[in-house]
C-alpha cells in the first residue's frame, strides 16, 4: 500500500517508516493509541480526491488529523489504515474586508489566522484552549468551542461554507461566503462537528468580525463554587452577556498557583474570571457591574479588576494554564468535557467531588461558568492499573450524571472514541440510527473514520 500510493502521489508525501507511525498513533487522548498504516500528506483537494478513490477501492480506512490536539480521541487510528495529515494544506487563500470573511485551507491554525487578520482590525473567533497549534479543519471536525463562547458562539457559528471530499471521492462544496442562504439543506453545519466521518474538508469559508476596540477583566473569590454560580446567575439575569466567565474551583486554584505563582488565593473555594470586551464605554460599564456583582453576593471574598494589559493577560493565563498544572500532580490526566444547564452548575460540580471521594481520586474541575461547560479533569498515576480502572467507573459516571441533569456528554471537545460508547444513551436509538443512515449516504464504504460517529 506504501509503494501503491508513492506512485500515486511521490514519495515525498507518503511515510511508512517507523517513527511516523508512531508518532501517529495518539492524539492528545490519554488511554487511546492505534498503530496507522501508512501516514499521507496531501497539498491540494487532488491529492485527497486519489486518496479517498484508492481507498475506497481497496477498503481501507482513512482518519483524516490536523494537530492531533484534540481530546476525544477522535484521530486515533484504532482500525489501522491511512492517517490523512491535512497540516501541508496550510495557506490563507484569501481575506476580504469588506465581505467579513476569510478562505483558509484546514491546516491554518487559529492563531496564525486570528494574527493575520487583526492586521485589518479584524478578528476570529473561535478560540479553544489550544488555539496555537489546533487547526481550523480541526475546529470545524469537532465544532470546537473556547473561551468566547458564551457571548460569540463557538466554530458552527463562523463557517459560511465548505469544499470536501466524500467517502466516493467525489467533490462538494456547501454555503458560499453569504451570511444569508438557505438554499437546500444545510449540509454545511452538518458536516461541522461530524469529526472527519462524513467527508474531508479541504477548503473552509469562515465569517470574521471586527475587532474590539477595548477589553478588561476581573477575578473574584468565593467561599464555594455555589457561592460563584449564584453570581453567575445574577449577571446573566442582569442582562450582561460578558465575553469570557470562566471558573477554577479549589483543587485548580492550588494547581495554578503552585504552577505558574500568579498570586491566587488559595484559600478560596472558587475562582471567577470575568471580562468583556467591545466599546471601551460599555465595556468599562458592564465590567464594573459584574464586580458589583460579585461583591455583593453570598460568599464573596474579594474582587479585583485588571489594572493593565499585563495584568489581564495573567488572569486568562490562570485560566488557560489550568490543565498543564493540574497534569504536573500525576503521571497522568484526564481532561474531560460535559455541559449541563447553568444553574445545574454548582450542584453538577458537587456531585462530581462526590464521585471523586466514592472511587479515591483527584479530580479538579474548571470551565465555562457562562454557558456551563465544565472540565473535570482526573489526575493519576498511569502505571497504577486500578487507579486507571477507577478513574474509567468515575467517568462513566460523569458522563450519566451531565446526562441526569438535562446535559451532553461533550460541549467542545466532540464525541470520538472516547465517549461513543454513551452517545446513545444522550441522543437515543431513533437518532442514533438516522446517523447511522446519513454516514451511509455520504461514506458508503465506511472508509472515513469507521467505527465512530455514524457507526
Amino acid at each position: 500500500m506504501i509503494k501503491d500510493l508513492q506512485s500515486l502521489l511521490g514519495a515525498d508525501l507518503v511515510r511508512g517508516d517507523a517513527a511516523a507511525l508512531s508518532a501517529y498513533s495518539h492524539d492528545a487522548t490519554p488511554l487511546f493509541d492505534g498503530l496507522p498504516e501508512v501516514i499521507v500528506s496531501p497539498q491540494n483537494t487532488e491529492d485527497v480526491v486519489k486518496i479517498v478513490k484508492f481507498a475506497a477501492q481497496n477498503n481501507v480506512p482513512i482518519i483524516p488529523r490536523g494537530a492531533g490536539s484534540n481530546l476525544c480521541a477522535a484521530t486515533v487510528p484504532l482500525n489501522g489504515g491511512i492517517v490523512l495529515s491535512m497540516t501541508n494544506m496550510n495557506k490563507v487563500l484569501e481575506v476580504n474586508k469588506s465581505e467579513l470573511l476569510a478562505v483558509v485551507q484546514p491546516g491554518v491554525t487559529n492563531q496564525v489566522l486570528d494574527e493575520l487578520v487583526a492586521k485589518d482590525n479584524l478578528m476570529f473567533v473561535p478560540d479553544p484552549g489550544s488555539k496555537n497549534v489546533s487547526t481550523i479543519g480541526g475546529n470545524v471536525a469537532t465544532s470546537a468551542g473556547g473561551l468566547r463562547g458564551l457571548k460569540y458562539g463557538t466554530t458552527k457559528n463562523y463557517i459560511l461554507g465548505l469544499e470536501a471530499v466524500l467517502g466516493t471521492g467525489e467533490v462538494i462544496r456547501t454555503g458560499g461566503r453569504l451570511v444569508k442562504d438557505v438554499a437546500g439543506y444545510d449540509v454545511t453545519r452538518l458536516l461541522v462537528g461530524s469529526e472527519g466521518t462524513l467527508a474531508i474538508i479541504t477548503e473552509i469559508t469562515v465569517a470574521l468580525v471586527p475587532r474590539p476596540a477595548a477589553s478588561k477583566y476581573g477575578v473574584a473569590y468565593f467561599e464555594e463554587l455555589a457561592s460563584a454560580a449564584a453570581a453567575v446567575e445574577k449577571i446573566i439575569s442582569a442582562g450582561i452577556l460578558p465575553s469570557t466567565l470562566e471558573f477554577l474551583d479549589n483543587t485548580c486554584i492550588l494547581a495554578v498557583e503552585e504552577f505558574a505563582k500568579l498570586g491566587l488565593d488559595t484559600s478560596a473555594g472558587a475562582l471567577l474570571l470575568f471580562g468583556d470586551d467591545g466599546d471601551a464605554t460599555v465595556v468599562n460599564s458592564s465590567v464594573e457591574k459584574m464586580a458589583e456583582i460579585a461583591k455583593s453576593s453570598v460568599g464573596s471574598r474579594a474582587v479585583t479588576l485588571a489594572q493593565d494589559i499585563a495584568a489581564a493577560d495573567a488572569l486568562l493565563y490562570a485560566r488557560r494554564c489550568s490543565l498543564p498544572a493540574l497534569a504536573r500532580l500525576g503521571t497522568l490526566s484526564i481532561l474531560e468535557d460535559i455541559a449541563v444547564p447553568r444553574p445545574k452548575m454548582a450542584e453538577v460540580v458537587t456531585r462530581i467531588e462526590s464521585i471523586a471521594a466514592k472511587h479515591k481520586l483527584r479530580i479538579g474541575t474548571f470551565g465555562h461558568a457562562g454557558d456551563g461547560n465544565l472540565h473535570p479533569t482526573i489526575v493519576l498515576d498511569k502505571d497504577t492499573s486500578d487507579e486507571v480502572a477507577r478513574a474509567e467507573k468515575a467517568l462513566s459516571e460523569i458522563f450519566g450524571l451531565a446526562i441526569e441533569f438535562g446535559g451532553t456528554i461533550t460541549g467542545e471537545h466532540g464525541v470520538g472514541s472516547a465517549k461513543l460508547p454513551y452517545l446513545e444513551a444522550k441522543i437515543g436509538k431513533n437518532n442514533m440510527d438516522l446517523q447511522r443512515s446519513i454516514k451511509k449516504v455520504f461514506d458508503p464504504a465506511n472508509i472515513l473514520n469507521p467505527n465512530r460517529l455514524g457507526s
